[in-house]
């Protein structure tokens, strides 16, 4: 053995040593080897924010492995993961093994496929000692807020809280959209549509009225309303004029981190965290039938939207093969790079490795999540390489009384891109619908007018996927980032979810009021972007990270001190949500705690009463066997089952969720399993019905 390559993870490891054959021992770290302290801050802020930096407990046989190798060969590679945290793990190996961090030992890859890694292999190069030093500002900025914010949450609010520079930000977004909500006041607004017929044709339409004598027009309540209805009653419309047009829709450009997780929670129904685990994992390499391992899509943590020309030669000729020449954009597509001084364009956009390989050519050789994910990737990225659709529209204005109605709609004269994808959106929009043909001259006759009261609606919560993209565009946190963030807040109870959306706590609410009380600057959307600007400037070499934690540090503690003083003597109580539901051992409505293994009801008389209950809820489902109620419940691993209510007279449980549907066969529920082998079937003994 002359040649030892250290990657992070074994997938990675078992990948590369397919395309390096003999001659090279390929060998996983396992992510971090080296890190600050969790017991004690770890860093000397009176000597310039000197890092104290320690092997991770735990790791000790593998540093030994990596250092008996690393012996018994005479060039070491380091190939961790190409960014911050990549330079970082590379820097702490060398800095274990003994390694010269001036000599050409470090290498990446941006996919991890043959050429991918040859190429890689010829261009070593030096530790990037600004990207490192980038990572290390980041670790050591996390560790001082972490470790000076978070005791002071202890102390004034409650035992176990923690703060961060970037979680804090994403809770404070979600609690002021909270905010909105509530403040909101309704406005009353009426619309009013014509349901048309043309004369001589089987064609109908609708047209909505849109103003009067020429002018926009708002209908604010009913009684305006119904002076409309009573001036238009039995009224002839007459087509004012006909607009045809044509449209071209462009398709979206391939993915970057951001617009990866968005797309897959829109889409997948994915939590960030989720998409992020199959992307990993696809990055990495799977084992292909026929192709063996393989990485299947770029570096997965990105901001560019570059791609390059060999991926879309190789796009370009499976276009050309599947779909024919008029699917080819007239000249090929480079999609302009966002213009952000937050913008990280060191890697591709995220794309299929190989775009000639499809999703179904590879689907049993995929998990399930995997095989989505790709599917959504290929997809994305072949439609961003393809002709535009072209729509021809039509515009048709009527007038009936003085009052102006309009109808639009369109019809596809050619498909383009949306013959493989298109992008989905956060918000519903009102579809357009193709208009039956009408002629300036046609007659119109009107079946009815109606009208329809509305209200203006508050801002809607977050998702997963609007709050990933109001961080990315306020440049809070980066790509990777805002998966691990998201799980953060939610498992230290500030935010919840409610079906999709994500909701603050009554913890989250009140610990954002304290921090933005007394530390404006740390929950501050501008503060916290200034902080990754000042990050990307030390990755860039143009600013020292040592005067960066100065300058953070100084301002971050005199703050500290003031609220101290200012709050001398005083502790936020956290009231507990009470219910509906008595105790019933001694009558008090008992309230919601939260503990180990996450909420549960609890009597509010502790100590003298130590009732405590689960939290049930009920499905719409009926048990299989006895026909009881179907309650949703957790493991002590927080996973979800179902199980009868009259347990443990009757123990039916189940993984698979009980739904409203009744089975055509036997009029029992039906459950819903997920997974690999997803689908809808009736679990009554002896039934066997699957939908």
């Amino acid at each position: 053995m002359s040649k030892l390559v250290i990657v992070e993870s074994p997938a990675k490891a078992k990948t590369i040593k397919k395309y390096l054959g003999r001659g090279y021992e390929v060998i996983a770290s396992m992510g971090h080897v080296r890190d600050l302290p969790k017991t004690k801050m770890g860093v000397d802020i009176e000597h310039d924010f000197e890092p104290q930096y320690i092997n991770i407990k735990g790791k000790g046989g593998l540093i030994k492995e990596l250092k008996a190798a690393a012996k018994k060969c005479d060039t070491v590679y380091l190939a961790a993961d190409p960014d911050r945290e990549g330079e970082a793990i590379s820097w702490h190996l060398a800095h274990i093994l003994g390694l010269d961090v001036s000599a050409p030992n470090r290498v990446s890859f941006n996919e991890i496929t043959k050429s991918g890694i040859q190429n890689g292999m010829k261009h070593p190069r030096t530790i990037d000692i600004d990207l490192f030093n980038a990572q290390q500002t980041r670790r050591i900025l996390d560790r001082i807020v972490g470790y000076k914010l978070s005791p002071f949450l202890w102390r004034k609010v409650r035992k176990g809280l923690s703060a961060g520079r970037v979680q804090s930000v994403a809770v404070r977004l979600i609690v002021d959209r909270e905010l909105e909500i509530r403040a909101f006041v309704p406005k009353e607004y009426w619309s009013i549509e014509a349901h048309h017929r043309i004369q001589g044709s089987q064609g109908r339409f609708v047209s909505k009225l849109v103003g009067k004598d020429g002018k926009k027009l708002e209908i604010t309540d009913k009684q305006q309303a119904d002076a409309v209805l009573a001036d238009l009653k039995g009224q002839q419309f007459l087509i004012d004029s006909i607009k045809r047009g044509s449209r071209k829709r462009n398709p979206a450009p391939p993915f970057t981190t951001s617009t990866l997780q968005q797309e897959a929670s829109r889409k997948l129904g994915f939590q960030s965290r989720r998409t992020m685990q199959a992307a990993q994992q696809l990055y990495e390499g799977v084992d292909v039938e026929d192709l063996g391992a393989v990485g299947l899509i770029t570096y997965m943590r990105t901001d560019s939207l570059r791609i390059s020309q060999d991926a879309q030669d190789e796009a370009t000729a499976y276009i050309k093969d599947h779909y024919g020449d008029s699917y080819l954009p007239e000249k090929p597509r480079h999609y302009a790079q966002k213009k952000s001084a937050n913008t990280q364009d060191a890697h591709e956009a995220i794309r299929p490795t190989m775009p000639s390989l499809t999703p179904m050519q590879i689907k049993d050789s995929l998990t399930a999540d995997q095989f989505k994910l790709y599917n959504l990737i290929w997809k994305r990225f072949i439609a961003s390489q393809m002709a535009s659709s072209l729509l021809d529209t039509v515009t048709v204005n009527l007038k009936a009384a003085g009052y102006d109605f309009r109808a639009t709609g369109f019809t596809v004269k050619f498909d383009g891109f949306t013959k493989v994808y298109i992008e989905g959106k956060d918000t519903q929009e009102e579809d357009e619908k193709s208009l039956p043909p009408i002629k300036e001259d046609s007659a119109i006759l009107t079946d009815k007018v109606q009208g329809a009261q509305h209200f203006t609606e508050p801002p809607p919560r977050y998702t997963e996927a609007t709050l990933i993209k109001a961080m990315e565009e306020n440049g809070i946190g980066r790509p990777s980032t805002y998966a691990p963030t998201i799980t953060t807040i939610l498992s230290r109870g500030y935010v919840e979810r409610q079906a999709k959306a994500l909701a603050p706590t009554q913890l989250g609410e009140i610990t954002t009021e304290l921090l933005k009380e007394h530390f404006d600057s740390i929950v501050d959307v501008g503060f916290t972007a200034g902080l990754e600007d000042d990050l990307d400037k030390i990755e860039e070499g143009k600013a020292d990270w040592v005067a960066t934690l100065h300058h953070f540090y100084d301002q971050f503690d005199r703050t500290l001190q003031n609220a101290e003083k200012a709050m001398e003597g005083t502790r936020i109580k956290i009231p507990d949500e009470e219910t509906d539901i008595v105790c019933e051992l001694c009558g008090r409505k008992m309230v919601i705690k939260t503990g180990r293994y996450g909420k549960f009801l609890a009597c509010p008389g502790f100590p003298e009463c130590k009732n405590t209950k689960a939290i049930t809820v009920e499905t719409p489902g009926k048990c299989p066997v006895c026909g009881g109620k179907m309650l949703e419940k957790k493991s002590k691993r927080g996973r979800k089952f179902f199980g009868c209510e009259k347990n443990p007279t009757c123990s039916f449980m189940t993984w698979d969720e009980p739904l409203a549907e009744i089975c055509p066969q036997c009029g029992s529920t039906l459950f819903k399993k997920t997974g690999k082998d997803a689908m809808i079937h009736c679990l009554k003994e002896g039934c066997g019905y699957v939908k």
